[in-house]
């Protein structure tokens, strides 16, 4: 199983961006989906998740600025980034919670590589 993301960048403060995720390989279901990120000295933190079914979560730090959703059928999270502050900087990663047993309830964690988000004048 792999996450592929898309879409970091350098923009000016106040600018928008959208991130994308696409988990492929063997996949039976998906229990969670969401971001996290981890600035330059500091620790990885919870962004945003959305777990199937579940309630949406966002960290206060950019709630009524980011809007996490998912295409289920292409196994696909999205994290639309509005008025981007240069705190947001930051490697952003993409998580899943994977179902990846056909015939068992057996979940499985996994990570993207990490997208860049600059954010600067």
């Amino acid at each position: 199983v792999q996450l592929e993301e898309s879409g970091g960048g350098l923009v000016q403060p106040g600018e928008s961006l959208r991130l994308s995720c696409t988990a492929s390989g063997p996949i039976f279901g998906t229990y969670i989906m969401g971001w996290y990120r981890q600035a330059q000295g500091k620790q990885r933190e919870l962004v945003a998740t959305m777990p199937t079914g579940g309630t949406t979560t966002y960290a206060d730090s950019v709630k009524g600025r980011f809007t996490i959703s998912r295409d289920n059928t292409e196994n696909t999270v999205y994290l639309q980034m509005n008025s981007l502050q240069p705190s947001d900087t930051a490697v952003y990663y993409c998580y899943a919670q994977l179902k990846v047993s056909r015939f068992m309830d057996l979940k499985q964690d996994y990570w993207g590589k990490g997208s860049q988000v600059t954010v600067s004048s």
